[in-house]
């Protein structure tokens, strides 16, 4: 399971990261300045609109895929806010996202210390026990030992009682 979620989590990266290379490339910048000049405003907003759209599929393909909540709110962010929202989100996101994982390693380091904690302390108990039922035959056979002579000695008290 922590493998799948860790898989999981490097899809989730990756998608994020090749967004953000989306919104991030030189491209995308010009086009960010070229939103501004009204002469081309009809053109960058129809280059908008198709790097937000190009980034909006690749996150809902993402997020349909591993049918994560998260990506798929912010497909639709990255077609409905500007592109400036959407970075910060994916940054969020992604900060979040190596949280999660520092968390998790942590986690899992705490599990794996604790079984083997655990398997010492069965091991020893075991090593214990064992030696527990070694001594407790022993002390079984001195118990039958004793037991015969004890009566060996009463047989003998009885036939010098008869002499």
């Amino acid at each position: 399971e922590w493998e799948e979620r860790q898989k999981t989590r490097q899809t989730e990266m990756q998608a994020v990261s090749q967004a953000l290379a989306v919104l991030s490339t030189d491209d995308a910048h010009d086009l960010f300045t070229r939103t501004f000049n009204p002469a081309f405003l009809q053109e960058a907003s129809a280059e908008h609109s198709a790097r937000r759209s190009k980034a909006a599929s690749l996150l809902s393909g993402v997020a349909a895929k591993f049918k994560n909540p998260r990506l798929a709110t912010l497909a639709v962010s990255v077609r409905l806010d500007a592109f400036t929202r959407v970075i910060k989100a994916i940054d969020d996101m992604m900060a979040q996202l190596l949280k999660e994982k520092a968390d998790e390693i942590k986690h899992k380091d705490f599990c794996v210390d604790e079984l083997n904690k655990n398997q010492l302390e069965t091991e020893r108990k075991e090593r214990e026990k064992a030696d527990l039922i070694a001594k407790m035959d022993t002390l079984t056979s001195k118990m039958e030992a004793l037991s015969k002579s004890i009566d060996e000695l009463k047989a003998e008290i009885a036939e010098m009682q008869v002499q």
